[in-house]
């Protein structure tokens, strides 16, 4: 069981098998829910303490995957108990499994009726709706690169934008997919205010962004914080974002008027030293409270056409400096670069997750990324850019038609927008 949320379906499970002898709970861990559905509330070690200490339970085991047998041949159980609900749905292969398994000793399946009227998955969203704290959530990412060999994160410039990135998710092959976290990028947040990407959104103003995403939603959030300022400023953001419950912050080794990395060599752009910008994330560091918060740096080096042995020279300073991760940045479409970028990195030797952002490159798929050796992936600017051209289309035809009836195929129902928010009907 995962046994992030109790309840008596569990119980029924339990008194079955006390009834039958000395009872061993399979606890799932992080990795293994992780690898179908949504990271749990709690932690493993929080939630074997809470299996252990229930009345009847003599051990608990890490059950490392969603694969039974491996457990069953260690511990060699004369029974499995296991609510019926699994013999059918996706399960179905896993409970023939475990019989055939079973059967090499002698074992019996027992499988009490399954417990109706009652849901994990439901509670799960009722607590969804009741919010997180910024405790929580913080510690949210780093549990999760912990338990994924990928993430994938959204980018999100307002409420709306931040529940579409909160609740969409689609079943493939059974499995669950979802995004992991929200980014919450200084591109879109600037756009959508319509000013430009030179850091012209002061940080009160963006600090109001953070809190409108924080107020709907539970996912953990990355702060886009372009350069960082300057150290004696960036110390106060990081007390800022780790005190409002963001996971992390990426800053990138520019100084100067920032422009978008995007325009590369196009515009001007300075990068910093590599002491000056270490000296940063080392003052940043100091300036941290808690552990859960994340310091990332983002390399521009091969934005600016500095070469990928400086590239990899920065990576190495930079994770010294006590950097939590790497964003290694490029513009170049065919990919190549950041290939030989991630495998120069692997060489390095080193444990920080390094973060990609395909935009350029956006051909890659999550599990060539992976294979790669990124252990993020951040959809930087897409809810953004595809909003715009939707709303442009729509005022068009009303201009175009002097009415809003064509316009109408491109959008929501009335009653849908009054109960696309929780509570607005």
């Amino acid at each position: 069981m995962s046994a992030d949320l109790l309840h008596h379906g569990h119980l029924n499970i339990l008194k079955t098998a006390r009834e039958l002898g000395e009872v061993t709970v399979g606890l799932l861990t992080d990795e293994a829910i992780a690898s179908y559905k949504r990271l749990p509330f709690l932690t493993f070690e929080e939630r074997c303490a809470i299996v252990e200490n229930i009345k009847g339970v003599v051990q608990v085991i890490p059950q490392e995957t969603l694969d039974y047998v491996p457990n069953l041949k260690k511990i060699k159980p004369d029974y499995v108990v296991h609510g019926n609900d699994w013999r059918t749905g996706p399960q179905k292969h896993t409970r023939e499994q475990v019989i055939s398994t079973l059967a090499e000793w002698g074992g019996e399946l027992v499988e009490p009726e399954y417990t109706v009227g009652i849901s994990s998955t439901a509670l799960n969203a009722r607590l969804r709706e009741i919010g997180t704290t910024p405790q929580i959530r913080m510690k949210q990412l780093k549990r999760l690169l912990n338990a994924k060999k990928i993430i994938r994160l959204m980018e999100a410039h307002n409420g709306l934008s931040a529940l579409i990135v909160e609740n969409t998710k689609v079943t493939r092959n059974h499995m669950v997919h979802e995004f992991d976290g929200i980014w919450l990028s200084s591109l879109t947040d600037s756009t959508a205010k319509g000013k430009p990407d030179i850091e012209a959104v002061d940080r009160t103003s963006r600090a109001n962004t953070i809190n409108e995403i924080l107020e709907v939603t539970t996912k953990p959030v990355i702060y886009d914080g372009d350069t960082g300022g300057i150290p004696e400023h960036f110390v106060f953001l990081v007390r800022t974002l780790e005190r409002l419950g963001v996971s992390a912050v990426i800053i990138e080794d520019k100084v100067g008027l920032k422009k978008n990395s995007l325009f590369g060599t196009d515009v001007a752009q300075t990068q910093d030293t590599i002491e000056g910008f270490c000296h940063k994330i080392i003052e940043g560091k100091k300036a941290q409270v808690t552990a859960d918060f994340m310091i990332v740096a983002r390399i521009e080096s091969l934005i600016l056409k500095h070469g990928m042995e400086d590239a990899i020279a920065r990576a190495q300073a930079y994770i010294k400096a006590g950097a939590d991760g790497i964003m290694i940045h490029s513009t170049q479409k065919s990919g190549d670069e950041i290939r030989e970028f991630c495998r120069q990195f692997k060489a390095l030797d080193v444990t920080v997750p390094l973060i990609s952002v395909p935009t350029a490159y956006d051909h890659f798929t999550e599990t060539e990324l992976m294979e790669l050796g990124f252990n993020a992936v951040i959809y930087a600017n897409h809810l953004l850019r595809s909003a715009y051209p939707a709303m442009k289309k729509t005022a068009e035809s009303i201009l175009e038609h002097e009415r809003a009836a064509e316009a109408g195929e491109h959008c929501l129902s009335i009653r849908d927008i009054l109960t696309l928010i929780p509570g607005g009907r």
